[in-house]
C-alpha cells in the first residue's frame, strides 16, 4: 500500500516528481483562470449583449467543453511528441484566445473561449497534464493528482476578486487582454524550463499487469467499463460547474454585491483547494471508486443547501460546504482510471474520461443559464442538478456492487 515502511518496494518518485507537480499545478493556475474571468464579469458582458446571460455562460461552458474535446487531441499528440511541446500549445493559446474574446462581439467570445482557450489552451494543459503527472508517481499517485488537479481552485481563490477589481477599474475587455498576457508570460517560460519526458514504469507490480492482457472491469469489457464510468462522471459534473459559474450572479440577483459575490466565489474554490487535497489522501487509501461515491454524496448535500437559504451569511456558509464536498471527485475518477486499467493506456483512457467529466461542466453552466433566460431565477437549476447528481449515483453504486475485490496496481 502507499506510505508503507520497511521492506517496500522500488519507485519512481523523486524529488523530481513532486517539482513536476507543483510545476504543473502552477500552470494550471494560471490556465483556469481565463474562464473563470467570463464568470466574474458576466453581468458586465451581458449588459454588453443586450442582457442575454446564455451568451457569456455558453462561452464558459465552451472553454471547459473545448478542453474536454481537446485533451484527447493533445494527450494522444503528447504521447507521440511530448508534454512539453503540447503544453507550450496551450500556454500561447490560452492568451491568444483571451485576446480575440477581448474583442467584445458574441462571436470573438465564443471562438475565444471554445476555442483558443479551451480547445487549443486547457486542452493541452489539463487532460495531458493529468495523465504526464500521474507517471510521475507510484505510491503517492492520488495526493500527486488532488495537487494537481487543485489548479482550478488555486485560481478561483486568487483571481475572482482580483478580477472583480480589474473589471471595475479598467472594463472587462482590458481585463482580459491584460490577462491574456500574463498568462503566456507564466506558462510558456515554464514549460520549456521544467517538463521533461517521465521515468519508465519499472518493472513490478502493476508494470507486469500492463503487459497483459487486460481482464474485464466491473465484470464487463474494458471499454464499455470506461464509458460508463465516464457517462457517471459527465452525470456528476452536470451540478459541479452550476453554483462556481454562477455564483457571483446569483448573489446579484439576491441583492448581494458583486464584490462579496466574488468573494464568495472565491471562498468556495478556496475551501475546495483545501479539501482536494485531503481527498486525494483518503483516495489513496480507499481507493478511486469509493471516493468518488463519497464525493457525489457530499455533492448533493450542498447542491440542496443551496435551495435552503438566500442569506448573505449562510450562502458564505454553504459555499465553503459545497466545495469541501464535491473538490475529491475528479481527480478520484483519474486514480480509478489508473488502478482500473493498465498504465501503457492512460495516455487515451485519462483524456477521454475528463472530456466526459468536461462536458459535464460545459453542459451545467450552459444550462444554468438557459434556465436562468427561461424562468428567471436559479432554483429551477439547482434542481436539475441534483437530479444529474442522483442518477450518478445511482450509476456509480451499480458499477461498486459489480466490483470483485483485486489487487490494486501500481
Amino acid at each position: 500500500m502507499p506510505g508503507s515502511s520497511g521492506d517496500a518496494p522500488p519507485s519512481i518518485e523523486t524529488r523530481a516528481s513532486w517539482v513536476i507537480a507543483i510545476t504543473a499545478v502552477t500552470m494550471l493556475s494560471v490556465s483556469f483562470g481565463a474562464p473563470l474571468l467570463v464568470v466574474v464579469a458576466l453581468p458586465a458582458i451581458a449588459a454588453d449583449l443586450d442582457g442575454a446571460r446564455s451568451i457569456p455562460a455558453l462561452a464558459s461552458s465552451l472553454a471547459y467543453l473545448g478542453a474536454g474535446a481537446g485533451g484527447m487531441l493533445m494527450g494522444w499528440l503528447a504521447g507521440r511528441t511530448s508534454t512539453r511541446l503540447v503544453a507550450f500549445v496551450g500556454g500561447a493559446m490560452v492568451g491568444c484566445g483571451l485576446l480575440l474574446a477581448a474583442g467584445g462581439a458574441a462571436w470573438q467570445l465564443v471562438a475565444g473561449f471554445g476555442l483558443l482557450v479551451g480547445f487549443f489552451g486547457n486542452g493541452a494543459l489539463y487532460p495531458p497534464m493529468m495523465t504526464y503527472v500521474s507517471l510521475w508517481f507510484d505510491r503517492r499517485r492520488g495526493t500527486a493528482l488532488a495537487l494537481v488537479s487543485s489548479g482550478q481552485y488555486v485560481a478561483g481563490a486568487i483571481w475572482p476578486m482580483v478580477f472583480e477589481r480589474a473589471i471595475a477599474a479598467y472594463g472587462w475587455q482590458r481585463t482580459m487582454l491584460g490577462y491574456g498576457v500574463f498568462a503566456a508570460a507564466v506558462i510558456l517560460p515554464l514549460a520549456a524550463l521544467v517538463l521533461r519526458p517521465a521515468p519508465r514504469p519499472l518493472a513490478v507490480g502493476g508494470a507486469a499487469r500492463d503487459a497483459m492482457a487486460a481482464p474485464p472491469v466491473f465484470g464487463l469489457p474494458p471499454n464499455q467499463a470506461l464509458g460508463l464510468l465516464a457517462f457517471a462522471s459527465f452525470l456528476c459534473c452536470i451540478p459541479m460547474a452550476m453554483p462556481a459559474a454562477h455564483l457571483v450572479a446569483f448573489c446579484g440577483d439576491l441583492g448581494i454585491a458583486g464584490s462579496h459575490g466574488a468573494a464568495m466565489l472565491s471562498v468556495l474554490l478556496t475551501m475546495a483547494f483545501v479539501a482536494r487535497q485531503l481527498w486525494g489522501w483518503v483516495s489513496d487509501r480507499i481507493g478511486g471508486l469509493n471516493t468518488v461515491i463519497a464525493g457525489n454524496i457530499c455533492q448533493a448535500v450542498g447542491m440542496a443547501a443551496f435551495l435552503a437559504t438566500q442569506d448573505e451569511a449562510g450562502l458564505f456558509f454553504i459555499a465553503a460546504a459545497f466545495g469541501l464536498g464535491f473538490s475529491g471527485i475528479v481527480p478520484a475518477y483519474v486514480l480509478a482510471v489508473r488502478e482500473l486499467f493498465p498504465a501503457r493506456e492512460a495516455a487515451w483512457r485519462v483524456p477521454a474520461l475528463l472530456f466526459l467529466s468536461l462536458s459535464g461542466m460545459a453542459a451545467g453552466a450552459w444550462l444554468a443559464g438557459v434556465l436562468y433566460d427561461a424562468y428567471g431565477y436559479y432554483a429551477i437549476a439547482w434542481q436539475v442538478g441534483i437530479g444529474c447528481n442522483l442518477a450518478a449515483l445511482a450509476l456509480l453504486g451499480t458499477l461498486a456492487l459489480r466490483r470483485r475485490p483485486a489487487a490494486v496496481p501500481a
